[in-house]
């Protein structure tokens, strides 16, 4: 049975219950791409991106800023050939002056537009996040597309 039977193909929600393992073992038994990044110890909007880009793997350019992010997580990797689907946990979001509550909105909404994008193409996207003090992904490597 699948851990994410009852969890739509393309969305972006809370980590809650699930944990990063169990998460990776569902993306790599479903045959889909796993990105974690791992965001503790980030204050700013700067830092955030590239913090997902340096953990997904993704090119310099591609982490940026918002903007960047985006493109690289639709058009780019769209470009790059057919893709297995996403599962994608974005980790203890900060909860600073310089990246607060308007930023990490901004953020979550990259990630929704990214999975309009690739439901648009039948392929799944799932987002998890979680903000500050948040599960633990001990034990877990970043994993970028190959």
């Amino acid at each position: 049975m699948s851990l994410l039977m009852t969890v739509p193909p393309n969305l972006v929600q809370s980590i809650r219950a699930f944990r990063v393992a169990e998460l990776q073992d569902e993306a790599e038994r479903l045959g889909q791409h796993f990105l974690y990044a791992h965001c503790a110890n980030t204050l700013t909007k700067q830092q955030v991106c590239a913090r997902i880009g340096e953990n997904f793997l993704f090119p310099k350019p591609c982490s940026k800023n918002f903007d960047a992010l985006r493109t690289c997580l639709t058009e780019t990797i769209h470009q790059a050939g057919p893709q297995p689907g996403f599962l994608v946990v974005l980790e203890q979001l900060p909860n600073t002056q310089k990246f607060d509550r308007e930023a990490r909105e901004t953020l979550l909404d990259v990630f929704r537009d990214a999975a309009e994008f690739w439901a648009d193409k039948k392929v799944p996207f799932r987002v998890f996040y979680s903000f500050e003090q948040g599960f633990s992904g001990a034990g877990v490597e970043p994993v970028g597309i190959r």
